[in-house]
């Protein structure tokens, strides 16, 4: 075997990172004050979003139906509130829109008639017609209780009583001619037989008469009864018609004591049609119930009715006072600009309205006044802000949401009838039109399922706002990020922040986004950490928060989360997970996962191991096998095959047998981020060459063995820090990473000072090759014209081991082959065999 060829100590120092590349720091110096106090307040609604700002001010811009928003973005990074500044901002200058009533069908209750009038105006008309009613109650009662309708009144009844008295008389002498006399009783009128003195008979007297006079005179009580029975319908005839007109002369009465009342109201509301309508009905109606007007029953009345009568005649009542009423259904007299709703629970009630009921003597009983509004019909004219998964969750509310935008119109009803099911008969209100602009809050994956399985939400929702998870680390938006600091601090009475801890609070913006050139947008993250780093200052007695306190709010937030990590790292302590720092192993590599709890993610060292063989069976992984590896995972693992397919088998066939595997890995397993560490565990297999245990692997690989980023970064390089720093930092450990994830470090103090202080080091690659260089020592080599390495070389060891191991195969398989020969040419044996088995 030829010499091996070492790796030179500046080629290794070339690709060492210094420390000034593993973070990004935000100088003090930079901003021109000491203290937030000093800084202005933020003004815009957000930072860092232009593209969501634009896209906003285009859906608010567009009036087309069918416009509407959905914004959608990361958890905490402002959307709502940016959606509330900016819709509002709008608003202020758009047209307030009109007040909605509801009034009385009086010839179909069920079905109460909607009323719009100017801003303001709604009320006007129900104090209005609230003072019509008492008014025409009050003219109308002086009007019938006065002398002109009572003379009125008093001639039309003499001159039905004469008429009366006339037909009495004519009663008189028809039973007069049949010999009997009419008495008036309570009862009605009765006959008497006559004597001959022109006396009535009594009943001795009639009992006395022989059996054929009682005959005789009940005869003619007949003819007499059939005779006054004309008389009778006549006079009853007449009765009614003179109710009927005192009704009329009432109602006459009544109408000029009123007429007045009436038109001066329609002048007023002469532009508004149906409000005209309505007041003509109102007055209509109390015209043709002026018996209500006529007094109630009387206390001792009362009394001596049974209770339930006294209550059900009450709820009678005060249904005859609300007949009239006007139920100020939407009321925009104060609004300024068009109005924004946002509604945090977007039932189907609270979205689109209901109809109360009240207990009425075991029954459920309702009227117009009982109408209540939802949130379309308040932001009707104006913006209506849900958030997209509440909506979606309550039962039949995304429906209803869209009937509406499709129809353009709210129509009131109750739950069970969107669903299909039984209810009692209930009010149906006259739909009310709608215009308004609905804005949708939410995430991009429901964005998406409702584009795709949903074909209306398409139709609607043509304007996307979509919120980037990070911005530009530039001098303008840090700026605005200590804008930000300083509006939180005066919004919440914060203490103030020195410039440092404005510093601090920027850098760990990049660490919540790993990347040293961006900005993380989640405010809601930033502004926990303000809050945090604040109380730890004023716990301390201080008079502003400075970086310590900012440090000390990370770790303290860190210290709360990361129990389970300290377990694992107790057990790498204790040797219950093998894991080494130190040494080197052949076919031994240590790479590093991320483990993602959603509340905190750490990084977690595993050691993966190789082994090969003979045969021909290529790369086994055995979570793979088992299938415990995922998609990503198990494509990782094929790439490694086509890698050495393409880089050694380009002249003879590969033979090749290894297995991969995670040491003490249980549970399952995916993502690519191993597959180079995995093909370095390969190559010192294959090559025989150890793999340095202090130094930890991450990256993924191609099938050109490129090293390519992958996630989790930072944290992988903590996870398998903190394990070297608690077994005592040797000055020679660190971990390998692509270097296309330098951006992405911004690692945390302790890990920069080791690196500062030669204890630890960061090692960026972009090939398989070097990564096996600074693993191993030793040069990987290139091939040359022909396609042979420089002996000694890393490549050059792995294939003449191929080499060797097909030699052997080829070998192998000659000698099988032979035996096979030579064993079935013998055919005497063979046969014998055979004998010696059947006996």
């Amino acid at each position: 075997m030829s010499a091996i060829k070492t790796l030179s100590a500046a080629l290794l120092q070339s690709r060492r990172l210094p420390v000034d590349r593993l973070t990004v720091r935000c100088e003090p110096e930079m901003f021109e004050f000491s203290s937030t106090q000093e800084i202005p307040p933020l003004e815009e609604g957000i930072i860092g979003q232009p593209r969501a700002v634009k896209a906003m001010e285009f859906g608010l811009g567009a009036k087309h139906p069918g416009f509407h928003i959905y914004i959608s973005g990361p958890i905490g990074s402002g959307k709502t509130g940016f959606a509330v500044t900016k819709v509002n901002q709008v608003a202020q200058g758009g047209r307030t829109p009109e007040d909605i009533c509801y009034v009385n069908h009086f010839d179909q209750p069920d079905r109460p008639i909607v009323l719009t009038l100017p801003a303001g105006m709604g009320s006007e008309l129900r104090r209005d017609v609230k003072e019509l009613v008492e008014e025409l109650h009050a003219e109308i009662r002086k009007a019938l209780e006065g002398e002109t309708h009572e003379k009125r009144r008093s001639a039309f009844l003499r001159q039905v009583e004469t008429r009366l008295t006339a037909m009495f008389r004519e009663m008189e002498e028809l039973a007069k001619e049949e010999g009997f006399i009419l008495q008036k009783g309570q009862s009605g009128i009765f006959t008497i037989p006559m004597t001959d003195e022109g006396k009535g008979m009594s009943k001795d007297d009639f009992d006395a008469l022989e059996e054929k006079e009682r005959q005789e005179i009940n005869d003619r009580e007949h003819q007499l009864e059939s005779r006054l029975a004309e008389v009778l319908r006549r006079s009853r005839n007449m009765q009614k018609e003179a109710n009927n007109h005192l009704k009329e002369i009432e109602r006459d009465t009544a109408h000029q004591a009123t007429k007045h009342l009436v038109e001066a109201l329609k002048d007023k509301y002469k532009n508004h049609g149906k409000v005209v309508e309505f007041l003509a009905n109102v007055q209509e109606d109390v015209l043709e119930n002026l018996s209500d007007l006529k007094g109630s029953s009387s206390s001792e009345e009362e009394e001596s009715a049974p209770a339930s009568l006294i209550l059900l005649a009450r709820g009678q009542k005060a249904s005859q006072q609300t007949r009239y009423d006007v139920n100020l259904f939407v009321e925009n007299g104060a609004q300024v600009g068009a109005p924004v709703i946002v509604e945090a629970n977007p039932t189907f009630t609270n979205l689109f309205g209901k109809i109360e009921y009240r207990s009425s003597f075991g029954s459920m009983a309702t009227d117009f006044t009982m109408i209540k509004p939802g949130a379309v019909h308040q932001a009707n004219g104006g913006y209506l802000i849900l958030q997209a998964l509440p909506l979606l969750s309550s039962p039949g509310a995304w429906e209803g949401l869209k009937r509406v935008l499709r129809t353009r119109e709210l129509r009131i009803e109750n739950l069970g009838e969107q669903l299909g099911l039984p209810t009692a008969a209930t009010l149906k209100p006259e739909p009310v039109p709608v215009d308004i602009k609905v804005i949708l809050i939410g995430n991009p994956r429901i964005y998406y399922l409702l584009y795709n399985m949903d074909e209306d939400f398409r139709k609607f929702f043509k304007v996307r706002v979509d919120f980037d998870s990070v911005m530009e680390r530039n001098r303008e938006n840090i700026r605005k990020y200590a804008a930000f600091v300083g509006s939180v601090c005066e919004r919440e009475k914060l203490l103030p922040y020195t410039a440092e801890a404005v510093a601090r609070v920027v850098d760990y913006s990049s660490r919540l986004v790993s990347h040293q050139r961006k900005l993380s947008t989640s405010f809601h993250d930033i502004k926990d950490m303000i809050v945090e780093a604040a109380m730890w200052a004023e716990g301390e007695g201080g008079t502003a928060v400075l970086a310590i306190h900012v440090d000390r709010a990370m770790e303290e937030k860190n210290y709360r989360v990361n129990r389970i990590e300290e377990r694992i790292q107790e057990t790498m302590q204790e040797g219950m997970l093998l894991i080494d720092t130190d040494g080197a192993v052949v076919g031994q590599v240590n790479g590093l996962a991320v483990l993602d709890l959603g509340d905190y993610a750490f990084g977690k060292p595993n050691r993966i191991t190789a082994r090969v063989y003979l045969g021909r069976e290529g790369v086994i992984h055995i979570e793979r096998e088992i299938r415990l590896s995922g998609q990503s995972h198990s494509k990782g693992v094929l790439i490694l095959s086509s890698f050495f397919a393409s880089r050694f088998a380009q002249e003879r066939p590969l033979s090749l047998s290894a297995a991969l595997t995670f040491e003490q890995l249980y549970d399952g397993i995916d993502g690519d981020s191993a597959s180079s560490a995995e093909l370095y565990a390969l190559l010192s297999a294959l090559s025989g060459l150890p793999i340095r245990q202090d130094i930890a692997v991450t990256g993924s690989v191609n099938q050109r063995g490129e090293v390519q980023p992958i996630g989790g970064v930072n944290e992988k390089i903590e996870g398998f820090f903190r394990l070297c720093q608690a077994r005592g930092l040797t000055g020679a450990q660190g971990v390998l990473i692509p270097v296309q994830n330098v951006p992405n470090l911004v690692l945390e103090p302790a890990v920069l000072t080791a690196v500062e202080r030669g204890q630890f080091h960061i090692y960026a690659v972009s090939h398989v090759d070097e990564g096996m260089e600074i693993l191993t020592g030793v040069q990987a080599g290139t091939a040359d014209e022909e396609g042979k390495y420089l002996p000694g070389t890393v490549n050059a060891l792995v294939a003449e081991k191929l080499l060797h191991m097909e030699e052997k195969w080829q070998e192998s398989a000659k000698q099988s082959r032979k035996a096979r020969k030579t064993l079935g040419g013998d055919t005497g044996e063979k046969g014998l065999s055979k004998k010696g088995q059947k006996r």
